[in-house]
């Protein structure tokens, strides 16, 4: 059955042009209702009841789903076209409306997910003044225990277990938290008067599900607010203490933990041999839920909290976001332009938000402002971060006349501006703006005083993981007039520069690049580089002994770019006795200079030759001349019973 779009304008509070969009979007749709969700309920359950039905309408999703519940139909499609287009400057939407519509109705990818289990295990940090009030609050709920950071006089309850100690270390996260203590002590109730401690003991090692944080010192964790299972709060705050005990009320049970990362191993670029190359994510994860590993990194999945800073700044596609994959993001782009385009539109903005502080800037600045103008786009993200420069160069590429991003304030600013220079200095100037703004007039202010820019006249759908589409969209955004442009320090694109005096061609940097951009010649001495490859990660320079390279980022959109150019060479040298190529002639001499006749293996005459012959020829010589290390004499003869009894005559 053919999926049908149910209309509703809020009270006449919006335009909407039902011919066009069916034009856009290629389904049938309804008359244009007033009050669907009030008055005209009724029409929403025939509706409904005829099955397929999409409701244009975002606000009252959970009020039709309880309509199709109580008629016994499948849960409807609700998409927000009001906040979003409806509510804006007055002009035509229709448009606007059909891109949200078409891009709204594309299958969502199932999230992968892992269960994990609370058991309500607690553990409370604090003076006794602010700790064990919050640990009778919830001990009805919670198996707690109190640590008491004070010498706190306080009678405890019996309810719960009360400690004092140093906490020593603390890992994990929700439902799996492993803590060490120094100096414990635990209470002993037995005696007359008051409770005492027992003797201090050092190692203790325990486990809890969640930890409630009351001391108002140094967080646990680094980005404590994302530590599922980590509840602080201000113990000077009685409000602040009050939500954080809510809070820990509710920890208990099985909850699903999103798997926001997948990791390829083989292609990261952390480490060759000991020598240490990119160190992009473990530079930004806020969590610390990359750590290394060998020469590569590992990615604890509880702890991550999934900002997606990570995918963005990995330049071998090592890390990738997977809650959505990027190819979706990518889908969701080319939906929305040309869905904006086949219904009439052209030069369209995107505005890239986050889930929650966007989507309520958006709807605050409609409901109370002027909203969005109809030429902008919105697109939602699980993680802004993780929305980078690749992203940023195709939505470019595809037909969006410019790309806005809107921060919010938990966002982490340093990597989007990083991603947001990248993207400029790879084609993107001056059509790439980010918003730092939380009132929402100010929003909807910046919005309509950008300059207007024109869409690129011939899109194009980059295709490709993330770095082929970062190049493919560049090339396109550059033009075939562009050549090589320099790049932000730290980008991973660029070249490698080759000191040629220093450099002995001894080919260890070609031994060690993880990506294949540093090449050899098999039949001559020849180090060769391939631009489009390197990642930048600086392994090759701290590998070389002679510390003869050094990195350059740059971006050549070209296809120089793709084809390996030489970046040192010498003349073999020839072995004296066989003729064979087997080294770099220059190399070869150096050591004769520094060897024959001064080094004690090669005092005697002709041993330096040996310098200037291939292995082959090296082993023959020493077999076949003087002072061969490998002889041990002639045979001796075979005795024989004769010999023995002759020398017992002779005695």
């Amino acid at each position: 059955m053919a999926k049908q779009l149910i209309l509703c304008d809020c009270l006449g509070s919006q335009a909407i042009d039902a011919k066009a969009l069916e034009r856009g979007t290629g389904f049938s749709c309804s008359r244009v209702h007033t009050a669907l969700c009030t008055r005209e309920v009724a029409k929403a359950a025939e509706a409904l009841s005829a099955g397929d039905a999409i409701i244009a309408c975002g606000q009252e999703a959970e009020r039709f789903a309880e309509i199709a519940d109580e008629i016994g139909v499948e849960t409807p499609l609700c998409i927000d076209i009001r906040d979003r287009a409806g509510w804006s400057d007055g002009v035509d939407a229709s448009p606007k409306m059909a891109a949200l519509l078409a891009e709204g109705m594309l299958a969502k990818p199932p999230v992968k997910a892992v269960d994990v289990t609370s058991d309500g295990v607690c553990l409370v940090i604090g003076p006794g003044a602010v700790a064990l009030p919050a640990a009778d609050k919830l001990a009805s709920h919670l198996a707690v225990t109190v640590l008491l950071t004070d010498a706190t006089e306080a009678e405890p309850s019996r309810i719960y277990e009360v400690i004092r100690g140093k906490l020593k270390r603390v890992q994990g996260t929700l439902g799996q938290f492993s803590l060490s203590f120094d100096g414990l002590q635990t209470l002993e109730p037995g005696g007359r008067g008051g409770f005492r401690f027992s003797p201090a003991r050092d190692g203790a090692v325990t486990n809890c599900d969640v930890i409630l944080d009351l001391s108002g010192g140094t967080p646990l964790f680094p980005a404590p607010e994302k530590r599922d299972g980590y509840l602080r709060a201000d113990p000077g705050s009685p409000t602040s203490v009050a939500d954080a005990i809510f809070a820990a009320a509710h920890h208990v049970g099985v909850f699903e933990k999103p798997l926001y990362l997948r990791l390829e191993s083989h292609l990261c670029a952390h480490s060759r041999a000991s020598r240490t190359g990119c160190t992009r994510c473990l530079d930004v994860c806020p969590t610390r839920a990359i750590s290394p590993d060998g020469d590569h990194i590992s990615v604890d999945p509880m702890v991550c909290a999934g900002c997606g800073a990570c995918a963005s700044l990995c330049p071998s596609g090592a890390i990738l976001y997977d809650a959505p994959p990027v190819e979706t993001v990518l889908v969701r782009l080319r939906t929305l332009v040309e869905a904006f385009v086949r219904a009439g539109g052209s030069d369209p903005r995107l505005l890239v938000h986050d889930d929650d502080h966007g989507r309520d800037m958006i709807s605050l600045s409609a409901r109370f402002g002027r909203g969005l103008p109809t030429d902008v786009i919105p697109l939602s993200v699980s993680a802004l971060a993780g929305f980078g420069h690749a992203e940023m160069l195709a939505a470019l590429a595809m037909g969006f006349a410019s790309v806005a991003i809107l921060t919010a304030p938990k966002s982490d600013l340093e990597t989007i501006d990083r991603e947001a220079n990248l993207a400029r200095a790879m084609g993107a100037e001056g059509r790439l703006e980010i918003l730092d703004v939380v009132d929402p007039e100010a929003f909807s202010d910046a919005l309509y005083a950008m300059e207007r820019k024109s869409a690129s006249p011939e899109p194009i759908l980059p295709m490709g993981g993330r770095r082929q589409v970062a190049r493919l969209s560049a090339k396109s955004l550059m033009g075939p007039d562009f050549g090589t442009v320099t790049l932000p320090e730290g980008a991973p694109y660029g070249a490698v520069l080759v000191d040629t005096e220093a450099c002995t061609l001894c080919l260890s940097c070609v031994s060690l690049c993880p990506s294949g951009a540093l090449l050899d010649n098999p039949d001559r001495p020849e180090l060769r580089f391939q631009e489009d490859a390197c990642l930048q990660c600086g392994i090759c320079a701290n590998a070389c002994p002679e510390k003869a390279i050094s990195l350059q980022p740059q971006f050549d959109p070209t296809d120089a770019a793709l084809k390996q150019r030489v970046l040192n060479e010498e003349e073999p040298f020839c072995c004296i006795e066989c003729g064979a190529a087997f080294g770099v002639k220059s190399t070869i001499e150096k050591i004769m200079e520094k060897l024959a006749g001064k080094h004690p293996m090669f005092l005697q005459e002709g041993a330096g030759r040996l310098i200037q012959m291939c292995d082959d020829c090296r082993i023959k010589s020493q077999a076949h001349g003087k002072g061969n290390p490998f002889a041990i004499g002639d045979r001796p003869a075979p005795r024989t019973t004769d010999d023995y009894l002759s020398k017992r005559r002779d005695n």
